[in-house]
């Protein structure tokens, strides 16, 4: 049975992105479980002390995913839910990728794909440097790890030994007609890391693994997950990567996730 919550971000998804005549719905789609089970479950933060340096940080590295972040976001009490009908317009904070001067709750502004991770591991560095304990987590997707900066933060972390970093992967396949990128996990393995691989819509599957402990190195979570999750026309179909309902897709998929 569908989680009630889920279905409920989706269907706001859904609609902002109708709205506008924008957004990554697919992506968002492809996300949303984890991190709705990374803040309601695990991270430590407060919406009224976004910037208490003892708090966790989490980093949306594949920013085009933001809708999924602002439902997120929007649900833990950030900003109000009704801001998310904003999405896209002029005058507002929630643009297609988020930006940490404008949107509450949001760390790092991403969108150039490669940049978020770094951030997050400078995060985690200088948290350990200044002996702080909180957790960094960040989400970067597949198609991301054609990034060379991914690889240079994989070794970075793993030779400071930033057991405060927990990075995770959309791995949702939808960079596979590129480049196929083998074993995540493995080759993340050989740069230093401990690994995990689950599936990434299964709740207390996500919740364990970000729960586990890994003492004396960073965490790579490879998440297998679907593009467009919940909605069976956007599954793992590439022409909505970026493609808003039209008023009678809307209407439908609305139906689907009730």
């Amino acid at each position: 049975m569908p989680n009630k919550k889920i279905s409920k971000l989706k269907r706001q998804i859904v609609q902002a992105s109708h709205f506008a005549g924008e957004g990554h719905v697919p992506s968002a789609f492809s996300v949303l479980d984890l991190l709705w089970v990374l803040y309601d479950r695990v991270l430590k933060f407060d919406a009224g002390r976004p910037n208490d340096v003892m708090l966790d940080r989490f980093v949306l590295s594949k920013g085009h995913a933001s809708l999924a972040l602002y439902a997120v976001l929007a649900e833990k009490g950030f900003f109000r839910p009704d801001n998310l009908d904003t999405f896209c317009k002029y005058d507002s904070a929630l643009g297609g990728h988020p930006d940490c001067n404008k949107v509450p709750g949001v760390e790092a502004s991403t969108g150039s794909l490669g940049h978020g991770f770094p951030i997050a591991l400078g995060m985690a560095l200088g948290s350990k440097i200044r002996q702080i304990e909180n957790r960094i987590y960040c989400l970067i997707g597949d198609g991301e790890c054609n990034e060379g900066t991914i690889w240079e933060s994989a070794l970075l972390a793993a030779h400071h030994q930033l057991s405060n970093l927990c990075c995770i992967v959309d791995h949702n396949h939808s960079t596979d007609r590129a480049l196929e990128l083998g074993d995540l996990a493995a080759k993340f393995q050989s740069f230093g890391w401990e690994t995990l691989t689950i599936p990434g819509h299964d709740h207390e599957e996500i919740n364990r693994a970000l729960n586990h402990r890994h003492p004396s190195s960073p965490l790579l979570i490879v998440a297998e997950t679907t593009k467009g999750y919940g909605v069976k026309r956007m599954e793992n179909d590439p022409a909505w990567h970026h493609r808003a309902p039209n008023d009678r897709e809307f209407k439908e998929i609305l139906e689907e996730l009730s």
